[in-house]
């Protein structure tokens, strides 16, 4: 696998490859902009150069790069108000991961907030049918993220986001984002049924649409419809399903993401085990 981290953007975006070779990643997920506010300043010519030359100058392929959208955003906020600054946003944000080469932009599918689940899927199509609309002939690919069903989040089961893709008008513009902790969370058993999930998953989805991976272990059990992120190895999941994952021909080339608690600080640790359960 392509073994990444989620990594800062402080001092400007461009400042992010530097950071990521420091602690070895081969791939890499950043925020475009500030992920708790609605708009960010432009891009500048220069921020975006300087964030291609640094992936060409350490060795990161711009193929395994990702943005994660704002936390704000709800494309089925029942909220008029909120589903337009929604809209907005991740227009904004698909604008930036354009403008950047970055081929995948990530997201949470949204929150029903008490209007029912299939209302909220077919919302969720709508606002990406009309944002599609807008951006034609863009390369970037939206990842709809696995969660754990927290609260009335959408996106934890793989029906709801197989549901999304056949309601898009373009479903090709539409992948996954596999999110360990969150899918163990939501009921899906990685650590004693691996292979029996990948194989649902590829009934109701097709493991062709899986574009990218959060690694994160869990501090909750198995369906507790909690996320809450662990170290590799340290939670709920233990080591097994990320050996599984590593050594899956299938996935060879799918870049995997840490997302785990200590951020930067432990992301060297993380990654050293994940590379020796290859071995």
């Amino acid at each position: 696998m392509i073994l990444g981290a989620h990594i800062s953007t402080a001092g400007g975006i461009e400042q992010a490859p530097a950071r990521a070779k420091e602690l070895t990643c081969q791939a890499i997920q950043i925020f475009a902009k500030n992920q708790n506010q609605w708009t960010g300043k432009p891009l500048t010519d220069s921020t975006i150069q300087g964030w291609k030359r640094g992936l060409k100058a350490n060795g990161i392929e711009a193929r395994h790069t990702t943005v994660h959208d704002s936390y704000l955003i709800n494309l089925c906020a029942p909220d008029e108000g909120n589903r337009k600054k929604s809209i907005a946003s991740f227009i904004d944000e698909l604008e930036r991961c354009e403008a950047l080469g970055i081929p995948y932009l990530v997201t949470h599918p949204g929150s029903h907030l008490q209007q029912g689940e299939e209302w909220g899927l077919r919302e969720i199509a709508y606002s990406l049918n009309h944002i599609f609309s807008q951006l034609k002939g863009y390369r970037t690919m939206v990842l709809l993220e696995t969660t754990a069903g927290q609260g009335t989040n959408l996106g934890y089961r793989f029906e709801h986001l197989a549901m999304i893709r056949n309601l898009v008008h373009e479903p090709e513009r539409v992948g996954i984002c596999f999110d360990t902790c969150h899918t163990y969370s939501a009921g899906y058993d990685i650590v004693q049924r691996y292979e029996a999930v990948m194989q649902e998953f590829d009934a109701v989805i097709g493991l062709q649409h899986l574009k990218a991976f959060h690694f994160n272990d869990s501090k909750k059990p198995l369906a507790s419809r909690v996320d809450r992120h662990d170290e590799i190895g340290s939670g709920t999941l233990g080591l097994e399903p990320f050996r599984y994952l590593v050594h899956d021909p299938r996935f060879s080339d799918t870049p995997a993401i840490l997302e785990t608690p200590s951020a930067e600080d432990g992301y060297l640790k993380n990654l050293e085990l994940l590379r020796g359960l290859k071995t």
